[in-house]
Order: C-alpha cells, then structure tokens, then sequence
C-alpha cells in the first residue's frame, strides 16, 4: 500500500516538477523525458510484476507492448495513433472503461494525453530508463554568457538559465562565502578572525586557499560523517523493544578518519561492503566491516534469532541497493518490482550474498574485533605484544602448577588452611561443585609467588590495554548457508533454491568472480556500474545546494524525478571516477564554482521564479537551505565559545529531560548527563537510542537511525523555536556567549553588541541592527535592575554563578541578547 500511494503521487506532482527541457525549436518526444513518467502510473498494473499484470499488458518494455493482445488489439501501433488502443482507452467518455482507473488517482492531463499521441506519432520509440545507461561524459554547452563560469560546472548551469531566458544572481558578498562555504565544509561557521582574514586578502586565490584550509580540517570529517550515519543506521543500540546498548562508536571513528584521510570512495565502499575478504585484511579493514553491523538485533525472550537474523539480512539488501545505487527493491521481498526491472529471485540473489556473514542476532554482537582507540595504535600494539609474551608465559606456568596440585592435595593438611578451603579439601574431588574446583584451583596457584606476581602483571598490563581499546562489531564470513526465495516474505514459507547473483538489468562482474561481499562490493564501483557514481555526486550536491540534481536522492529507478539538468549530473558522475573517486576533489569543484558562489538574495526582476522554482532548482541563485541538526546545536556551541574540540571516542550525554521511563522489557531510558567538556561535544558523537533518541536532534528531522535514511526531509515547525529558545542547551549557549561578549566584546555597548552578533552570523551588522540591539540590551537591563532575582536566574542556569565582578543585571541582558541572536533566522540558515 505504502508504495502504491508513494507512485500515484509522484504521478500527481510530475507535471509540477521542473523537468529538463528540449533545447528551443526542439520537435521530437523524448521518452525518458516525456512518456516514461506518464506510463509508469500504468506500470503497477501494466509492469514487471507479471503477478500483478492486467490484461496480458506490459507497457514498460516496447517488444511487449507492441504485441497483439488476448482482444485482437494493440495498445501501441507505431506511427498510427487511431491504431492505438491505449490513447483509445485514455480518452474515452465512459468512467468505467476509462483508463487509468479513478481509483488510482486523477485523470491524465490534456497535455500528458497529447504527449502520448505526438510519441506514437514518431514512432513510439522506447529507450533504456536513462539511470540504467552508463554515464557519457558530455561536451561542454555553448553558453551566451562566456566570462561567467568558473569551471565546467557553471557552463551546464548556465546554459539551462539562458533557454529559461534568465542570468545567474551576482556574486555572494565575501563574508556570506565564507560562512556558507566554512559550514558547508566543516559544519562548523568561521571564527572572527578567519572570516576577516578572508575578507581583507585581496589575493586572487583568497578563496582557493581558504577551500583547501577547510578541506584540511579535522571537522571535513566529522561534518560529512554525519551524512553517512543516516545512510549507515548508526546507532548505540540494538534496537527494538529492549534495545540495549551496542558498543559499536570505533566504526563511527573510522568513517570520521577516512573521510579526513580523503580515502577514495571506491576504497572506502569496498571495505565496508567487504573489508574482511581482502588479502591480508588490517584491523583497520575489519573495522570498517561494522556499516553493516548497525542492523537492528532483537534480544529479547521468547523471539525466534533465525527471524530477526533473516531481517538483517533483508535490510543490508535493502540499504547496500539505496545507498550505492539509489534503487529501492524493498517490495522486491515479496513479490517482483513493479515499475523496475528487478524480480523477487534477483532480490534472493542478493540475500544469498550476504546471508554468509557469521552474525546471527546474537546479544553479544559476536563477531568483534579487539581494536585501538583513534591516535592510540602504537601503544597498543606495543602494549598487546608485551601482554600476549606475557600471557603465554603466565599459560606455560599455570601449567606446570596446575600438574602439581593432585600431589599437593594428598600431602596437605586441611586444618594447616583457611576454613573455606579446608572445607573443599574435606570433600572427595568427585563431590566438589565446579565454583568449589575453581576456588582450589585459583588458591593453589596463589601459593607460588612466581604466578601470583605474574599473574598481577598480566591484569594490570590488561587494564591497561583495556582503557586505550574496544571492541568493534564486523562482518566475517561464515559457512555457506543455502538461500530460499521467502514466499510473501516469510522467512518460513521457502520457495525454490537461489544461487548468489546480481540482478540482470545491470551490466555483470567479470566472469569467473567468486559471487561474494567482495566482488559485490566491486561490482558497486566498476565504472560500467551506470548508477553509484551518479548517485554518490548527486548526494554531494544535495548536500552543498539543498536538494539534489535528482531530487529524489533515495529514487533513481522508475519512479524517481528526473533530473533537472542530466548532462551536468553525467559529467559529475564520470569526473568523479576520472579523479580516482576523490570526495574532497569533487567538492572542490562544487564549491570553486560560480553557480555556488552566487548572493542567495532574489532580484527585484526575479521574484516571480519564487513561486515558479521555489527550490532553486535551476540555481538562478546561491543555496539558502535551513542548518541541519547537527549543526544548529553545534553552531550555538561553537558561538558561544563552549564547543569541545575534543574528537572520537563513546559516545556523550548532553543535558536531556529525565521522566524515568524504561523501554519495555529493558533498562530505563534515562541517562546522566556527562561531565566537563563531553557534555560540550559536537552532535556526531551523541548518543544515539533507537526507542529514545535526543529529542532536540529528531525536532530538526534527525532520524532514529532505525533504518536507512538517505535524505532528510525539512520541516518547519514551533517546535524548533522551542527548542532553540528553551533547551538547556541553547540556553546555556546564551549565557556562554552573554560572558564571552562582556570579557572579550569590547568596552561600549555597540562594540559588544558588534562582536556578539559577528560571533553568529560573521558579517558585521548594519546600523539599524546594532541600534535595535542595542535598545533591546537596555530594556532589558532596566527590567532586569528592577528584578534582581529573575536576573540571577537568567545567568545563572543551568550555567552556574557568574564571575565574580560582574553586573548581573547586565549580564542578564546580554543573555537575552545573545539568545535573540542564537535565534535568527539568518543564524540558522546558510545564505
């Protein structure tokens, strides 16, 4: 039902959407372009699914929808459309012989229906749905406007404004760059001095140089990390009912440390798809292996493991697909797609990969692999060695004292020994319980100072080991488990045997490839692959402009958007694995370019495009999209001077509302908030509960994590003001930022107001702004003077006292400005 509903919608909105267009006196119907989108409503009764079909029907293949049908008709008879028994049934009166039918959703639109005719016209010829056609690198278009691009990014752009009849916006003022490209890049706004730094560089690589700087950063990672936590389902929880805790963060760190390291994302798919399978694989290798390893397991009694072991698997199918290939075949579990050209048995040969991982819903996440914490690799292989020496030495003594202790109990005298033992030793050693033997045992191998100190070194050299380590979740592959197809589904209604394989619309591995995670994961990054470079670029670009150039970023089969300028997505596509899959090279181009450099500001002339493209889809104008969760919280954090630089690592607890609740079956919800500078620390590493996540993370459309996510939806709702006036946080964030700006603002009250509102939103402001403050700042002081006591509250929680000296009255009001501050809309948005 739900994927039902989700097509006739996207048929509804289809003609609504800004599609790409033919060039000017173009005549001839495109189909992917013009009829694919209209017939795929047709496709759910008239498509792949044979189980489903209507009529002997297929229309989304040409050999099948040319044929003779059961009737004596044709629904498609090229060249002639009187001929053509589906413009016949699209354009009769009569409700009931109507097609499509009323119940699926409106009617087809005069327009769609002269589409269809005009394609029958010249020929009703079909073309492969241009995702599944591997990427063409294009020539570059003619534009009009030749010293506006940049780089060739700006000539695709540029050439679509130019048939709209439109001309890009100017360029962004220097300080709106900076904080966009700085937030863009890092997540994080500049600081006062790296903004004016900028600004004032008159040099004509200012820019360039700045872009490199941010790339180079520590936050580069942890920014983009975040992006790939939605696709990853990273959480620290097991999830459903019970969801008790995982130990899973190590995984999260080597995602912050390979994007830092600017590892190849072909690299970077292989080792998490199938780390464990490479020659000689490195901790580092395994590590990786954990993307798949955040699945959801359910521990709790009475369950059956091999059900919800079966759902793991089914998910990884489900996640690998969407999130390397923009494909969802979820419905391909129980029945074949119906608009794309994947069956049930294709989905299995999926399954049949990745149901060899030796993972099966086990509470203790087995199989883990012992690995150092991040910067902490030397010591601990040193560490490890000297622990492993000594362990084996520590094993050769016990064995030599434990050879002893049969003649030693004959010998001894119980009473010569403490009661507890003496009372073992009374006992015949067929009476002893196992706790008994294990009591002797360990007391007679105390008896020798040699082991006893031994014995000590190896736990405190194992403590030691412990505290810069932990354990990881991985893949390892296990023995071949026979792969069923799941008849509707169920894991329990087998239906014939399925080999591992790929699904055929795509083009195949090399022969004579072991059908495994490795090849899988290879095959996912070939340059035949027509899908995963395209959707990886289109999720950068939906990253830096707000919505991607295909928007629908989960959706690049039949039922996706088309994208608004495919030769440029094309060129993207094909760049990025000419530059070796380089991430850090590719965003470089985004943001070098003049499209992305453009003001934000609509024109006089262009306020009509609002309604027109609301979404900037054509990019007449630089990208203003809302700050995404992480970053409002850590944009406040970072304002006001309390953000923790500190990285990696368990995850953190900041403050959160306790209502002493526990999850069913489980632990209570409930946590402590951290102490010193954790509680300080970006988003990326809160902790995330699936049946409780921090709720003002999911108010700003964070996601739970329970599932893949590959696109955030932004919502605009009280709730976040809410957030953002009220939350602790946020809050405190006014308080830090209020201090900060008396110690280090300045001596009047236009200079502190200056530098608070700078440390915000980076440009300096206008008179009128710094006025308006500052008549803000003194009526509140004078309220605040009047109540003495409101005033200490306002500074002080959850904060603390205020320094010593300092006016309360005052520092009460330059919190209230700092939190109107905190909450403006330029603040929360990139311009």
């Amino acid at each position: 039902m739900i994927c039902h509903w989700r097509c006739l919608l996207s048929a509804c909105l289809f003609s609504m959407v800004l599609l790409p267009t033919a060039h000017a006196g173009e005549k001839d119907v495109d189909f992917n372009r013009d009829i694919r989108p209209i017939l795929s409503r047709c496709f759910q009764c008239h498509g792949p699914d044979d189980g489903a079909r209507k009529a002997g029907l297929r229309l989304d293949m040409q050999n099948e929808a040319l044929k003779e049908l059961r009737s004596g008709h044709r629904a498609i008879v090229p060249g002639d459309p009187a001929k053509s028994e589906l413009l016949a049934r699209i354009t009769r009166r009569d409700e009931e012989n109507r097609m499509p039918p009323a119940k699926t959703g409106p009617r087809l639109t005069p327009d769609a229906i002269a589409r269809l005719r005009a394609w029958i016209e010249q020929g009703a010829k079909y073309k492969t749905h241009w995702s599944y056609v591997k990427p063409v690198r294009p020539l570059l278009p003619a534009v009009r406007n030749r010293t506006w691009p940049l780089n060739p990014i700006d000539y695709f752009i540029l050439a679509r404004l130019e048939r709209e009849g439109l001309q890009p916006n100017s360029p962004a003022d220097k300080y709106a760059l900076i904080r966009r490209v700085s937030i863009d890049l890092t997540g994080l706004p500049p600081t006062i001095e790296d903004a004016d730094r900028f600004v004032n560089d008159a040099s004509p690589d200012a820019y360039e140089k700045a872009v490199d700087h941010l790339l180079a950063s520590p936050a580069f990672g942890e920014r983009w990390a975040a992006v790939w936590l939605d696709l990853a389902r990273y959480a620290d929880s097991q999830g459903y009912a019970n969801d008790p805790d995982r130990t899973i963060w190590r995984w999260r760190d080597w995602v912050i440390e390979a994007l830092n390291h600017d590892m190849p994302f072909d690299e970077f798919t292989i080792e998490q798809l199938a780390g464990d399978l490479l020659p000689n694989a490195t901790t580092s290798q395994l590590i990786a292996t954990g993307f798949h390893r955040n699945t959801l397991t359910n521990t709790e009694g009475g369950t059956n493991p091999e059900e919800f072991r079966s759902a793991a698997v089914v998910d990884r199918v489900n996640t690998t697909m969407q999130v390397w290939m923009g494909t969802t075949i979820n419905c391909c579990q129980c029945h074949n797609h119906k608009y794309d050209p994947i069956s049930q048995k294709e989905f299995y040969q999926l399954y049949a990969i990745l149901n060899q991982s030796e993972d099966a819903n086990g509470g203790n996440d087995a199989p883990t692999v012992n690995a150092a914490i991040v910067g902490r690799d030397a010591e601990y292989r040193e560490l490890q060695a000297k622990l492993d020496g000594l362990k084996k030495k520590l094993d050769e003594l016990t064995k030599q004292i434990d050879a002893k202790r049969a003649e030693w109990e004959k010998s001894v005298k119980p009473d010569t020994q403490a009661k507890e033992i003496a009372a073992i030793l009374a006992k015949a050693a067929d009476k002893r319980d196992a706790k008994e033997k294990e009591r002797l045992t360990s007391h007679f191998r105390s008896l020798s100072p040699e082991w006893k100190a031994l014995d000590a070194e190896v736990r405190e050299l194992t403590g030691r080991v412990q505290k810069i380590s932990t354990t990881v979740p991985i893949l390892k592959e296990g023995k071949g488990r026979v792969t069923n197809i799941h008849i509707r589904g169920n894991f329990q209604n087998k239906g014939d045997e399925v080999r591992p394989g790929l699904p055929s619309a795509f083009p195949q591995p090399p022969k004579g490839e072991p059908m495994n995670r490795l090849t899988l994961a290879r095959w996912l990054v070939s340059p035949e692959n027509p899908l995963t470079a395209r959707v990886a670029v289109n999720r950068l670009w939906e990253e830096i402009f707000g919505i991607g150039i295909v928007e629908t970023s989960e959706e690049f089969g039949m039922q996706g958007e088309l994208p608004t300028h495919p030769e440029l997505l094309d060129w993207l596509a094909t760049e990025y694995v000419r530059l070796g899959w380089d991430t850090k090279a590719m965003l470089r181009l985004i943001v070098k370019s003049a499209t992305y450099r453009q003001s934000s500001q609509m024109r006089n002339a262009e306020l009509g495009m609002r309604n027109e493209d609301p979404n900037n889809r054509l990019l007449f104008r630089g990208p203003r999209v809302r700050l995404s969760a992480e970053d409002v919280r850590d944009q406040a954090l970072f304002a006001s001077g309390l953000l923790s630089p500190k990285m990696y690592g368990p995850p953190v607890q900041p403050p959160r509302p306790n209502f002493g609740l526990s999850a069913a079956f489980g632990s209570t919800t409930d946590w402590q908030t951290s102490n010193g500078e954790d509680k300080y620390r970006r988003a990326l590493y809160i902790r995330i509960r699936r049946n409780a996540p921090y709720p003002s993370m999911t108010t700003f459309d964070a996601p739970e994590r329970t599932y893949c996510n590959i696109r955030r939806l932004r919502t605009n709702t009280p709730l976040q003001a809410l957030v953002t006036l009220n939350d602790p946080v946020y809050v405190e964030a006014a308080q830090a930022l209020a201090r900060k700006t008396m110690v280090e603002g300045g001596q009047t009250t236009e200079q502190r107001v200056t530098y608070a509102f700078r440390r915000c939103l980076t440009r300096p402001p206008t008179e009128v702004e710094v006025k308006r403050l500052t008549e803000l700042f003194e009526q509140a002081k004078a309220e605040f003077t009047k109540e003495p006591a409101k005033a200490t509250v306002m500074v002080s929680k959850p904060l603390g006292p205020p320094p010593a000296g300092v006016k309360v009255e005052e520092l009460a009001a330059w919190t209230v400005v700092s939190n109107v501050l905190l909450n403006l809309d330029e603040t929360l948005a990139k311009r």
